[in-house]
């Protein structure tokens, strides 16, 4: 039986604060995880407010349901923050007031082995986050070409030593298990970055597998369409490709953080930036819970109509 292993909600304060701008509004959690967030945000609307609860992942959706209770100001949907204007109900397009996206896996998908994300714990190469996703990282460390894999670990995984773990991950396939993924990883690299080294190539393959980074880009454009004038989203990310692409967005409207100018050179943006400096956790929190310790929350404004 699965045991579920709750999630716990990094920088929630100041989360629910930039997020909640009207009390009786429309409010999106796009991660629902372990549903830390949604509670906090449930505490802070009034009755008539309004909070769907998205996630990919089954179990975590049917345990937070439990936690959160049968509270009618709910509501729960199954899929993929990717397509955000396909599962969020017509009624609510352009109309709601603030989405939040958590980025990143979560500690029941970390700690629970079966999943086959964590290096720390032997299970089998799985690591999606939906059980509807087609490709594995078994498919990927077994099937992709020696080029794919090392722009894998090279791109996603941010790991210099790439060319030579592809090749000895290659050299040792079949590959069954994490444990056995980490050891031929550790037949390249040794000493004291040997674990932030493994941790880089677990990243960049759970982001191919998951298409992180596309449905990431998706999520941010849909979610243009899903908010009001003067709506909010709130962004955690955890590492710096996801990073990269939430600040250019924020920026610019666009993923490339260039700002398109009329004829006149005046910037025509769809989107404002509300914070100027990057919001971290604190070292209270940091201590409380390391696993917040590389957040970083951006938060930006559709642009008022005038």
């Amino acid at each position: 039986m699965t045991t579920y292993h709750p999630h716990t909600p990094v920088l929630l304060q100041p989360t629910v604060e930039f997020l909640i701008t009207d009390e009786s509004g429309i409010y999106i959690d796009a991660t629902l995880g372990g549903g830390g967030h949604s509670k906090k945000i449930l505490e802070s609307l009034a009755e008539d407010g309004t909070l769907i609860g998205l996630d990919q992942d089954a179990e975590a959706l049917e345990a937070t349901k439990k936690r959160l209770g049968d509270d009618p100001r709910l509501e729960t949907i199954s899929g993929n923050f990717g397509h955000l204007t396909t599962l969020i109900p017509p009624k609510y397009h352009g109309k709601v007031s603030g989405i939040l996206f958590d980025l990143g896996v979560s500690t029941h998908q970390i700690k629970e082995a079966s999943r086959g994300f964590s290096f720390q714990n032997d299970g089998p190469l799985d690591m999606r986050m939906s059980e509807l996703s087609g490709v594995s990282a078994y498919d990927v460390v077994n099937n992709y070409d020696y080029e794919k894999l090392r722009d894998i670990i090279y791109h996603y995984g941010e790991e210099r030593l790439s060319r030579q773990i592809a090749s000895e991950i290659i050299k040792n396939r079949p590959i069954e298990t994490t444990g056995a993924l980490r050891e031929s990883i550790e037949n390249v690299i040794y000493g004291r970055h040997t674990i932030k080294t493994v941790a880089r190539v677990f990243q960049g393959i759970r982001i191919e597998v998951n298409r992180e980074l596309d449905v990431l880009k998706q999520g941010l454009q849909d979610s243009l369409d899903i908010l009001h004038s003067g709506g909010r989203i709130v962004a955690i990310s955890y590492h710096s490709l996801e990073d990269r692409i939430v600040k250019n967005f924020f920026r610019s409207g666009n993923f490339e953080g260039e700002i398109e100018k009329d004829f006149f050179g005046n910037p025509v943006k769809p989107i404002n930036v509300i914070t100027k400096q990057i919001i971290t956790p604190s070292d209270e929190e940091i201590e409380k819970n390391p696993a917040s310790r590389s957040a970083k929350l951006r938060v930006a404004e559709k642009v008022k109509e005038d």
